[in-house]
């Protein structure tokens, strides 16, 4: 069973929690992914004053890693760039709601918070198909928030599935 995820409405922000500018951010990186053919996810961090300390897109398949997942690879930069394997403080904004491997390592990296566009029933795991911060075995819990832009993120990712199969 999974826990309901907060949905917010951009007239329940507050203009320092403009999600959708950083979404819309995410969005674009999405859109370069798409361009190579790779499923269209991208991924912001945010420090907590609101400026942005890393970008990145899905490059599963241009790396030949399938760990690198936007939100993986949005880490690994912010970590490099900031020196710490901590991202304490930080909000990371993504098309979709982040997998068990990339939860798993916002757990670990102690990102505060997760603000993702659309649901993932398959591979969710901030509340969808699972709930990785309602397990109270782990040390850390970041916030969700989710359906932020969750039309536009879930439209392109759709539109992309579809455009797979006709070209089949």
């Amino acid at each position: 069973m999974y826990k309901k995820y907060k949905s917010v409405k951009n007239e329940d922000l507050t203009p320092r929690e403009d999600h959708t500018k950083f979404m819309n951010l995410a969005l674009k990186e999405a859109g370069k992914a798409k361009l190579q053919n790779e499923v269209p996810v991208g991924a912001v961090l945010v420090d907590e004053k609101g400026g942005v300390v890393a970008m990145a897109h899905n490059m599963v398949i241009a790396l030949s890693d399938p760990t690198a997942h936007a939100e993986i690879l949005a880490i690994r930069k912010a970590s490099a760039i900031l020196a710490n394997y901590r991202l304490l403080n930080t909000t990371l904004y993504v098309t979709i709601e982040p997998c068990i491997m990339c939860m798993g390592a916002l757990i670990h990296a102690r990102v505060k918070r997760v603000i993702y566009g659309a649901r993932d029933s398959k591979w969710g795991a901030a509340g969808s198909l699972y709930c990785f911060t309602d397990d109270k075995r782990l040390n850390h819990h970041p916030e969700i928030t989710g359906d932020v832009c969750g039309k536009a993120c879930s439209n392109l990712i759709r539109d992309f599935f579809i455009e797979k199969r006709r070209s089949k």
